[in-house]
């Protein structure tokens, strides 16, 4: 792939480099598969560079390598030529005449425009480091922020000091210190200038726009001189303006007093610029480039926990330009950014996807295009929702008015004219916009040919959901008096249906895919239509011949069995739908069972012949016979015809159609019973199994709210089912524990989201962050102050005399009873009669957070009173205060962890005051389809791996990831989920250094677009640890796993189920460093947990047993080690039966420790002083295990593993021990298979 690879390699290598490092053997290899060099000529020093390309990428692509360079840095506005001729920057280099390896290409300077010039000005700004934080109501405070760097910093400290590691004095059970997910404050940049700027005599008046002048510029040097500049369209010059006379026209002095580039001209000006430039990059280069790399596809995220605006991480400095660079950016009139989305959706669809180079071309294309749009469309919906965009229908209530911004219109997802009165109101509106955005994902995911989705943003802000939509052409249109305002689907409700002969082609593509059965439906006038989609869903036939299906919220049929269920009150609403993959999970379901009712049907009926035919021949050949016959029938089985089989759902029923004839209702009750099978299926088979898997530990286990909703979803559970499943978990008892805990969190959570967004939809901007602190101070903060009362400015609050302070009245019963309500009417679930009692403060704080999109300035909150800073403060986790030894008064700008702040005598103390609520960023909620064409390359490569043909799989990976790269860019949740898996399968094949360079990447790009403290970055991290000890970096790995496990105690707190593998994990990697103590403690550690999760008499546990006996025998326990063996011995015994190879292996070391346990004592002391020689344990015996994501299966993650305890012999361990000589042992171990622990998540298969 060319731009991105490119843009990262050049960014880190200085052009020479670049050109010295190719050799002429790989330089061939890379022209046959498209790669190759080519030089550039340049107007001015360094006179040429070498530039790497692939013959399928643009010329644009080239350009953005040149700008990227730093040698180059300073051309923004050229052309490039080739034999003196000009290249078209959007043709694909393959199509250039003659241009091959090591061609020459010339840079050519274009005079600029008054666009081209304010571009080159916001792109210097940002290369000298003089742009400050642009201003932004969308990305919130560190969006996209990593933290890789400063931990990868840390452990290359411990790497090198012979001393300690990561894990020495770490408390395992204890709490961690929220400053592990907060960025360290960082040294500042070197300053390269004090300040580029527009001068106040921009723009340029009308008579020397005619000359040639563009902009007014105003540069102060580090040395404190200030030049007027003119941008003139033959470049920049030094101008005799001054403060208070204009004269924009060349200075004589200095010499050097014009350029074309700003970047050559400032450098020419500021004798110390070169300088401080130099140290600039290099500063830099220090950070990794994926940690600094712009966002092009991905909206980055935005944490909910940042450094409070005291600290030195946030403070806000001045900079005049920053209220200018809209004007830089966008023009005079904001007209350049103005696009038409619609257009450009519907084009990008319909562009040519013939050959692997439309393709990716198209999907590139689309990929940027939704992205640009998504952000768009979530800029405008703020402003929408703050009251900032005046309605086209002014005079209908609130949530009644339409808005257009930025050719983007929009809408409340509240029930404004009354089109859901029968389903449920404003709660069925809002559910059916979140359900339309999944459906057209769904269509754009299918990407049929001629049938066309508007761009569709839903984005929840503030209590408020608002809906965002391409404007088709001719939505608005006024229609003749009879003529329908939908041609396809139900008009205005179901009262009146539409059909159209044009729409059943497209229609029935989509049905199909979709598993949607064809219909009939009733008008009002019991007028039968035959519709094949549901009867909400509509066709509407664009002004511009494009056929556009609308409202898709109802693909898949309802929830007949969840809302005919008697719950205490009714459902909020009628639109609990299925998910489309449980309808899909029930297709595969129904069609193994068709196949093999096929090949049992065959079977049944060949036998029959072969009988008729040789009732009388009974010869020796019929063992023969016998073998062909099953060879038939595994063919057979082969090639069962499918095209027999269908199954499809009817979406309309049970949702009030009335079928006139008897034909029709019998029909009609067929499609009913299908549905409620469907249903049946959800709650018989789906629901149990996933208990089931998380009981064995079959996959890898939720962590926090949004794991587990993910992992519903991908079984095609939906969120409404928390309740049905918590009942299913604590059935199961102690095992499952964990798991009811977080669903009951979950729902706790949901809850109080659904609440606070009725009291934030109507209060005021400023009222906002005393809202919610009081909400929160009622649920979580009345331990320390048990009547928390809201904080509000008196004055401020008469401004808005008609504003909603409803919220003033909440106090911690009346919440609690809101939430039991919202819990028993949503979940159909009984909160325990205490449950305030027993929350998971700081983990619930965080999953509201996330839910309503909270940013809150760090410190250490206090929940309870025992957390209450005392004077002098001391307060944090680890006893990792902020001890200043100061009294009360509180310091100026002062620590971004300040401790919970001390209750002054006029404020009553709260966990959570209005300060604390820096930021609410809009969550947003898309329909960008996933890229085919990459997942394609991906299944090939995976299905060549498994039929082991290594190589071709290998190549079709890579194409995979180039394909990725180029589609996605770089920073997107799909390339990270790619660097992910990649990193594990080099890590199978045993090519660690490829590993541990994705596996570092997939933890970068997915700290930067999921959050530096999602589920998937920790998981990203422990599989990291695992690579970097398999490549003998184990101190290094050692605070990787450090870094994650203070993550998990934020996220779930301690003792997680799979926290087991981790901790065990650890423990070998000590051992590897021979710091046995500490090895023996996280054995220990783990022990615990698994105790409580599977019993004392599990076989997990005995496996534990077993290693932890290894550990205290190294660490010269004999007796405890004996001990230890002894428990895992009978416990073997008991559950496995004395046969069994793990009890006999248990058997051998506890006889040998026994016998042993004498003679170690005696040898003591000879331990001690020879303890210090070198001993190479064989790692691959220890049992480390690849994390599995959540919801995978462990098999899946780790490969396929043996199940024996330990490689190493008992002799060789008691040597060891009695330091004896291992070196002969090492051969052996080296011949042995490398062997890996049980599952330790309890799997009813394991066998130790």
């Amino acid at each position: 792939m060319a731009q991105t690879n490119g843009e990262m390699e050049h960014s880190k290598e200085s052009p020479e480099q670049l050109t010295n490092g190719n050799n002429p053997e790989g330089q061939e290899e890379e022209v046959n598969g498209g790669l190759f060099q080519i030089s550039v000529k340049l107007p001015h020093e360094p006179y040429k560079i070498q530039v790497m390309v692939s013959s399928q990428e643009q010329v644009q692509d080239v350009r953005q390598s040149i700008v990227e360079l730093p040698s180059t840095f300073q051309y923004t506005c050229f052309h490039l030529e080739f034999n003196g001729s000009r290249i078209n920057d959007f043709v694909e280099l393959s199509e250039v005449p003659d241009l091959k390896s090591d061609s020459e290409i010339v840079l050519v300077e274009d005079p600029y425009t008054e666009k081209e010039a304010r571009m080159h000005v916001v792109r210097m700004r940002e290369l000298v480091g003089a742009a400050g934080d642009r201003v932004d109501n969308l990305h919130g405070i560190d969006a996209g922020l990593s933290l890789h760097d400063a931990i990868a910093e840390e452990a290359l400290e411990k790497e090198n000091s012979d001393k300690d590691h990561s894990l020495s004095k770490y408390d395992i059970v204890g709490s961690s210190s929220l400053k592990t997910i907060l960025p360290k404050a960082e040294a500042p940049l070197p300053k390269t200038v004090k300040s580029i700027s527009l001068s106040p005599w921009n723009p340029a008046p009308y008579h020397l726009r005619q000359k040639g002048h563009l902009l007014y510029l105003q540069v102060t040097t580090n040395e404190g001189e200030q030049f007027q500049i003119t941008s003139h369209v033959s470049g920049f010059y030094v101008n005799k303006c001054s403060n208070v006379k204009f004269d924009p026209f060349p200075k004589t002095v200095p010499k050097k007093g014009s350029a074309h580039s700003l970047l050559t001209l400032i450098s020419h000006l500021s004798p110390s610029f070169n300088t401080a430039f130099e140290a600039l990059q290099e500063s830099n280069n220090k950070k990794d480039l994926l940690t600094t790399f712009p966002f092009q596809n991905a909206i980055p995220n935005s944490p909910w926990l940042v450094p409070s605006p005291s600290s030195n991480v946030n403070a806000h400095q001045p900079d005049i330009t920053r209220s200018q660079e809209s004007y830089l950016i966008a023009g005079v009139d904001n007209a350049e950014t103005l696009r038409d989305w619609n257009e450009e959706f519907q084009t990008t669809r319909e562009l040519p996807r013939e050959t692997v180079q439309d393709r990716v071309f198209r999907e590139r294309l689309t990929s940027k295009l939704f992205a640009d749009y998504n952000e768009a469309a979530a800029r405008g919906a703020v402003l929408v929702a703050k009251g900032e965009v005046a309605p086209l229908n002014p005079t209908e209530g609130r949530d009644a008015q339409i808005f257009v911004y930025n050719n983007i219109f929009y809408s409340f997802g509240a029930d404004g004219v009354g089109t859901f009165a029968s389903e449920g109101g404003d709660e069925a509106a809002r559910v059916a916009v979140g359900k339309d955005v999944l459906g057209i994902k769904a269509v754009n995911q299918l990407d049929i040919n001629g049938l066309f989705t508007p761009g569709t943003v839903v984005v929840d802000y503030l209590g408020k959901r608002i809906v965002g939509q391409s404007i088709v052409p001719g939505i608005f249109k006024q229609r003749e008096p009879g003529e329908h305002q939908i041609d396809y689907g139900g008009v205005e409700g179901k009262d009146v249906v539409a059909t159209h002969p044009d729409f059943v082609s497209v229609f029935e593509k989509l049905s199909k895919a979709l598993r949607i059965k064809k219909h009939a439906v009733w008008d009002k006038d019991a007028k039968r239509h035959d519709l094949e989609g549901s009867v909400e869903t509509k066709g509407l036939l664009g002004t511009d011949g494009r056929k556009y299906v609308l409202d898709l919220y109802r693909v898949t049929p309802l929830d007949v069995a969840w809302q005919e269920e008697e719950g205490s009150d009714a459902y909020p609403h009628r639109m609990s739908v299925l998910r489309l993959e449980l309808v899909e999970a029930y297709w595969r379901q129904k069609m193994s069972q068709y196949v093999k009712a096929e090949v049992e049907r065959r079977r049944s009926a060949k036998a029959e012949e072969t009988a008729a035919k040789e009732k009388s021949s009974e010869t020796a050949d019929a063992k023969e016979e016998g073998s062909e016959e099953k060879n038939e029938e595994a063919l057979d089985q082969e090639r069962v015809d499918i095209s027999g089989f269908s199954l499809a759902l009817n979406p309309d029923v049970c949702s009030g159609q009335v079928p006139q004839t008897d034909e029709e209702k019998e029909q009609w009750a067929q499609d009913e019973k299908e549905v409620r099978e469907t249903c049946d299926f959800l709650r018989s088979k789906v629901m149990p199994e996933l208990i089931q898997d998380l009981h064995d530990g079959d996959v890898g286990f939720p962590m926090d709210g949004q794991s587990l909703s993910q992992l519903l979803h991908k079984r095609g559970i939906n969120i409404r089912y928390l309740g049905k499943l918590a009942q299913l978990s604590l059935e199961k008892g102690a095992r499952l524990e964990a798991l009811s805990t977080l669903l009951v969190q979950e729902m706790i959570a949901r809850g109080f989201k659904h609440i606070a967004n009725e009291y934030l939809r109507n209060v005021p901007a400023p009222f906002v962050a005393s809202c919610v602190a009081h909400l929160l101070n009622c649920l979580i903060g009345t331990d320390v102050n048990p009547n928390p009362r809201p904080e509000i400015d008196a004055a401020m609050r008469e401004i808005y005399p008609e504003a909603d302070f409803s919220f003033e009245k909440v106090t911690p019963a009346s919440l609690r009873a809101d939430i039991e309500k919202q819990v028993a009417l949503r979940y159909r679930f009984t909160l325990a009669s205490e449950w305030f009692n027993s929350l998971r403060h700081l983990q619930l704080l965080r999953d509201i957070s996330i839910k309503l999109g909270l940013q809150l300035g760090a410190r250490e909150f206090a929940f309870e009173k025992s957390q209450l800073p005392k004077v002098p403060a001391t307060n944090g986790a680890n006893g990792a205060g902020n001890d200043d030894g100061k009294k009360g008064k509180k310091k100026k700008g002062g620590d971004s962890n300040s401790p919970a702040r001390a209750a002054s005598p006029e404020k009553p103390a709260a966990s959570i005051v209005p300060d604390d609520i820096l930021n609410v960023v809009p969550l947003v909620k898309d329909a960008s389809p996933r890229s085919s064409l990459a997942e394609e390359a991906l299944e090939a490569g995976r299905i060549s791996l498994m039929q082991n043909q290594k190589q071709l799989g290998q190549e079709l990976i890579l194409e995979s990831l180039s394909l990725h790269e180029q589609i996605y860019g770089i920073l997107h949740p799909e390339v990270a989920k790619l660097y992910h898996q990649l990193s594990m399968l080099y890590y199978q094949t045993d090519e660690k250094e490829a590993a541990v360079e994705l596996a570092r990447k997939a933890v970068i790009v997915t700290e930067r677009t999921l959050g530096v403290d999602s589920a998937d970055t920790i998981l990203s991290y422990l599989n990291l640890s695992l690579f970097e000890h398999a490549s003998g970096n184990t101190k290094t790995a050692l605070a990787y796993i450090k870094h994650a496990m203070d993550l998990w105690k934020i996220i779930y707190g301690s003792n997680h189920p799979d926290s087991i593998t981790t901790m065990n994990n650890a423990a070998v990697m000590l051992q590897h460093l021979k710091q046995y103590a500490d090895s023996r403690k996280w054995f220990e550690a783990s022990l615990v947990v698994c105790e409580s999760l599977f019993g004392k008499q599990s076989i997990n546990t005995a496996t534990i047993l077993f290693q932890l006996a290894q550990a205290l025998a190294l660490d010269q326990d004999s007796k405890a080690a004996v001990g230890k063996m002894r428990d895992a011995y009978n416990i073997f015994l008991n559950q496995l039966g004395p046969e069994d190879r793990n009890t006999k292996e248990a058997e051998t070391w506890l006889e040998q420790l026994t016998q042993n346990a004498v003679s170690i004592a005696k040898h003591a002391k000879d331990i001690q002083a020879r303890r210090l020689r070198r001993i190479n344990m064989n790692t691959r015996s220890l049992g480390t295990k690849v994390q599995p994501q959540v919801g995978q299966s462990a098999p899946e993650a780790s490969g396929a593993g043996n199940s024996s305890l330990d490689a190493r012999s008992v002799d060789e361990l008691l040597k060891f021990i009695e330091g004896g000589d291992a070196s002969a042992s090492r051969s052996k171990q080296k011949k042995r298979a490398a062997a890996s622990n049980p599952k330790l998540r309890g799997s009813k298969k394991s066998s130790a």
